[in-house]
């Protein structure tokens, strides 16, 4: 067992699961170290553990590393050459490139995607829901284990050529790319509006 995992571990092992909750930032930027597999692995298993109606499990993950990254980077290519036709040559490329080099802000990324379940008692809109519950399961072991991570969406995430980018079958979606790797940053701590504010008590 690496010295990368142990420490993890024991970081892990002394956040509980409200420190976690109020503790998570959403970091977006991190050090380009490389992150121990078994550490993925582990963030991974608890993105398992999320409810989901009739215990369907509607979520699988691609993790990319090292050059695997490329796999998004060209997706996000794609998508920009798509909404810029009027483009061409140098200037193109350099747009092109930029894309790509989006995929490499951090050392890890994770394509979280919704695979609906066959069973005919699931509904989409839940199955969506649990794996985007999936991603916060995620996010909250990333932090325990001492990772700064940020869910990542935005237009191209949806676009049919980054699902076509992930061989994607026709019923999945992708709901999130997790960037995670240790902190470069110290966030600041936000502001919650008060819970009360929005609570309606029926009794």
């Amino acid at each position: 067992m690496g010295n990368q995992l142990i420490a993890a571990q024991e970081k892990a092992s002394g956040v509980g699961v409200l420190e976690a909750i109020k503790g998570r930032r959403s970091i977006g930027r991190v050090k380009p170290d490389p992150v121990d597999r078994q550490i993925i692995e582990a963030i991974l298993e608890a993105a398992s553990w999320a409810p989901s109606h009739h215990n369907t499990q509607p979520w699988r993950f691609v993790v990319m590393t090292g050059d695997g990254r490329g796999k998004l980077g060209e997706g996000y290519a794609r998508v920009a050459a798509a909404g810029a036709p009027d483009l061409a040559g140098e200037e193109l490329e350099e747009r092109l490139r930029k894309e790509r080099l989006k995929a490499f802000r951090a050392p890890v990324v994770i394509a979280a995607i919704c695979s609906p379940s066959d069973d005919p008692r699931a509904v989409r809109e839940e199955e969506l829901a649990a794996a985007q519950t999936a991603v916060q399961n995620l996010l909250l072991a990333a932090h325990a284990y001492g990772l700064g991570a940020i869910w990542r969406s935005g237009q191209p995430m949806f676009d049919p050529l980054m699902k076509e980018q992930f061989e994607l079958k026709a019923d999945e979606e992708i709901v999130a790319f997790i960037y995670a790797g240790y902190p470069d940053m110290t966030p600041a701590a936000p502001q919650r509006k008060s819970v009360t504010d929005k609570t309606i008590w029926l009794d």
